[in-house]
């Protein structure tokens, strides 16, 4: 791989987690809006670009060839309901003060998974894993102690893409990002239907409630601003070590908490501080780890993690990504 691919690849990685990391600013044009409708509009709008995508890249063959698949189908069924709860919530916690909140679960993600491989798949964990993992709950704790308010949105979120995570590693390399997404979406279109159609029957839909305006501009684009970031991972992915797009993951909740506590005002008194401090340390001890864990060789490789990008799930370590990098954890 020359080094304008890696150049092109670190641009199209970097970009891909400023546009996830910034994206609760987006909210910022839909304060107003009912979450389960943004939801809804995001699946909808997101469905119709992503069809666009697979048609662009050829994929019918292999989008065909997944909708025949039972086993494929239930996954993504279940994938599809988990990555619904973490869009809703991202959502919800954007427009109701708490994005601070949700970059906590995105940062906690990677710890959710560590014991998800032991609860789920009976993995064994090595004594830094668990050293690792018990900061991080003390972290909630301190949280929760000293802000007065257990972070139940951080923990929804980290613990539903932690499921997700883990069902879309049983899908299996062999189904594409683009695919796999556009199954989820596709999955979900019912429900938003259903939803947005209840919404306009209580009157409390905005969309096209009184003619078209910005406001419904900003619901349809919610769609393709989905689609965007995965593009240009799957780019990214492509072109560079997995070392490198893995560290970059952890740029999407560094982002979030800074467009939370500087641009949307959120509070930051010391407890939550202290918690994201602890949050760090846990997340550095896990990444420590796996780096001796590499160099031992692959038996002795940590469990996979959750990538912290809202959409993308990093390989385990000593993986090769897959054709398009990892599936999107979407």
């Amino acid at each position: 791989m020359d080094r304008n691919e890696r150049r092109d690849g670190l641009a199209a990685g970097l970009l891909s987690y400023v546009v996830w990391g910034f994206f609760p600013l987006y909210f910022i044009l839909l304060r107003g809006v009912d979450p389960a409708e943004i939801l809804a509009h995001r699946v909808v709008w997101a469905v119709l670009a992503l069809l666009g995508v697979v048609a662009v890249r050829r994929e019918w063959s292999a989008l065909r060839r997944v909708l025949r698949d039972r086993q494929s189908v239930t996954r993504l069924a279940l994938a599809s309901v988990f990555i619904g709860a973490v869009w809703f919530f991202y959502g919800y916690g954007a427009l109701t003060g708490r994005a601070v909140d949700v970059a906590l679960g995105y940062f906690i993600c990677p710890l959710v998974t560590v014991v998800l491989a032991v609860v789920v798949q009976g993995e064994r964990l090595r004594p830094a894993q668990w050293a690792s993992a018990a900061v991080g709950a003390s972290a909630v704790v301190v949280v929760t102690a000293g802000h007065g308010r257990f972070p139940w949105i951080s923990v929804v979120v980290a613990l539903a893409f932690g499921l997700y995570s883990l069902v879309k590693n049983r899908v299996g390399r062999e189904v594409s990002a683009t695919v796999g997404l556009t199954v989820e979406s596709v999955l979900l279109v019912p429900l938003s239907v259903a939803v947005a159609a209840w919404l306009h029957a209580a009157g409390r839909a905005t969309f096209a409630d009184d003619g078209l305006g910005a406001t419904d501009l900003w619901l349809v684009l919610s769609g393709p601003m989905t689609v965007l970031p995965l593009l240009l991972f799957a780019a990214a992915a492509g072109r560079l070590p997995l070392s490198t797009l893995g560290n970059l993951q952890y740029l999407n909740p560094v982002l979030q908490l800074l467009a939370g506590v500087l641009v949307l005002r959120e509070e930051m008194p010391a407890a939550r501080w202290a918690g994201f401090a602890l949050v760090w340390v846990a997340l550095g001890i896990l990444v420590v780890d796996a780096a001796r864990a590499k160099r031992r060789g692959p038996a002795s490789a940590v469990p996979a993690a959750a990538s912290v990008a809202p959409d993308v799930t990093v390989p385990p370590a000593g993986r090769a990504p897959a054709r398009e990098g990892r599936e999107a954890a979407r």
